[in-house]
């Protein structure tokens, strides 16, 4: 993307409009710059500013669903700097987050065993009868 000075329509979103866009505050986006995690971001020649694609409002919802399902931040960085590269690194995302999805799968399987284990107790109320006080 080749940014011109002065004409704003050319200049994509500001750090400010990705921020309404996405819900994410200016500060946690620049957190997200500065540690790697959102690639191919453009500066504006004349001001220096932060230029964001419309792809980044996708990207930041992304990144914050990886998050929320667990993705640690060092394999999103991973990630992104695949993603940076270009489509032809799709295979070894594909992989990562085929992993990660297992890893997900797993965690799933974990929390309805837990979960029926609290349904249980639920039901049956009170401690067992050996660990009453007398």
């Amino acid at each position: 993307m080749t940014l011109v000075s002065g004409d704003p329509r050319l200049l994509g979103m500001t750090i400010t409009d990705l921020a309404r866009a996405t819900g994410v505050s200016k500060h946690t986006l620049r957190y997200y710059e500065r540690v790697g995690l959102v690639p191919l971001v453009q500066r504006d020649r004349s001001s220096g500013h932060r230029r964001y694609a419309d792809g980044h409002v996708q990207w930041i919802a992304f990144l914050r669903n990886l998050r929320e399902c667990g993705m640690p931040v060092r394999e999103m960085r991973a990630y992104a700097r695949l993603v940076a590269k270009g489509d032809d690194t799709w295979p070894a995302r594909q992989a990562m987050l085929a992993k990660h999805r297992a890893r997900v799968v797993a965690s799933i399987e974990t929390l309805t065993k837990h979960r029926a284990m609290l349904d249980a107790k639920l039901k049956a109320g009170c401690a067992p009868a050996g660990l009453r006080p007398k």
